[in-house]
C-alpha cells in the first residue's frame, strides 16, 4: 500500500544536505550535540524524542524513536509511558485554552 509518509524517506535524511549543505551540516553537528549525554542519558533523551515524535506526530521520528529507544534498553511499558506523557501535555494544553474561550463568553456576557 503506498501512502504519503513512505518508510523508506526516513533513510534519505542525510540527503536534504544536498539542496542547503553548510545548513544540513548545523543543523546534524546541532542535533549530534542534543543527543550526546549531557545531565541527560542519551536513553532519556531518547525516550523524551519518542514522546515528542508523537505530539508533534512525525511518523518518521515515530518510527526512528521507537527503534532507537529499543536500542537504548527500554521496555514497551517505559515507551508507552512516554506517550501517555505526551497525550497529557498534549490534551492539557488543549483544555487549558479553554480558560480563554471561557474569559470571552464572560466578557460578551457583560
Amino acid at each position: 500500500m503506498k501512502t504519503y509518509y513512505d518508510p523508506e524517506d526516513l533513510k534519505k535524511f542525510g540527503q536534504i544536505a544536498e539542496f542547503q549543505k553548510p545548513l544540513a551540516d548545523k543543523f546534524f553537528a546541532y542535533y549530534g550535540e542534543v543527543f550526546a549525554e549531557g545531565a541527560l542519558t542519551a536513553r532519556e533523551k531518547s525516550l523524551i524524542a519518542l514522546a515528542v515524535a508523537h505530539t508533534v506526530q512525525c511518523p518518521y521520528c515515530i518510527d526512528a524513536y521507537a527503534v532507537d529507544t529499543l536500542e537504548k534498553g527500554c521496555t514497551e511499558e517505559e515507551m508507552m509511558e512516554a506517550v501517555h506523557v505526551a497525550a497529557a501535555i498534549r490534551s492539557g494544553a488543549s483544555l487549558v485554552h479553554g480558560v480563554q474561550m471561557m474569559n470571552k463568553v464572560k466578557e460578551l456576557s457583560m
